[in-house]
């Protein structure tokens, strides 16, 4: 089973003034439910600071832009995510072989990106991620499980390469551009992962 571990996003924020933390929430309250109801790529930062009902100074001082915005909106998403695969039912979270829990990780953040392409876009997904501390908790779960899986692969390059599946990047232009249904790409990342993490009697465990 895959040690627990504490995830940085997880982690409490650390002390801010009551008010700024009402501002923050009641920003990201309405910056959700406009991105729900419009599509991310429809929405201002206007739009957020109206809805909110703060100045627009207070808005781009709080995140600076609408990609920082949405980028703290999918944090907050990416909480409960982590919350899923450390504490969660099985496959997803502890309790299944190695194996069975990576298809479960990458179908999960598969139906994540299906269901918020719009913040994903908005949130302007790029270089940057592999340093983000979403995909440094994501790499260090798959490492661990590619290691419980084989204990003598090189866990740390093929962590990068499977995530490298189910880049925001990537998904997007299979969806949109080549037309993949999400279906399709769930059963090439279970037969990525089953052709990538070897059977036990393979792998000596």
């Amino acid at each position: 089973m895959t040690p627990a571990f504490e995830l940085p996003q997880i982690a409490p924020e650390s002390f801010e003034r009551a008010d700024a933390a009402r501002n923050r929430e009641r920003i990201l309250c309405a910056a959700r439910r406009l991105f729900d109801e419009r599509g991310a790529g429809c929405v201002s930062m206007d739009d957020v600071a109206e809805e909110a009902g703060v100045g627009k100074g207070t808005l781009f001082r709080r995140f600076g832009s609408r990609a920082s915005l949405a980028a703290a909106v999918l944090s907050e998403r990416e909480r409960n995510f982590q919350e899923a695969i450390i504490r969660g039912e099985p496959p997803l979270g502890p309790g299944a072989p190695p194996c069975e829990r990576l298809v479960a990780f990458g179908e999960s953040l598969l139906d994540t990106l299906e269901a918020h392409t719009e913040l994903f876009l908005a949130a302007e997904i790029g270089p940057g991620r592999f340093v983000h501390p979403a995909y440094v908790v994501h790499r260090l779960h798959v490492t661990l499980l590619l290691r419980e899986a084989d204990p003598v692969c090189d866990a740390e390059m093929l962590s990068d390469t499977l995530l490298a599946a189910l880049g925001a990047d990537l998904f997007i232009h299979l969806r949109r551009v080549r037309g993949m249904s999400l279906e399709r790409l769930k059963q090439g990342w279970g037969e990525l992962v089953g052709r990538t993490v070897p059977a036990p009697e393979q792998a000596g465990v």
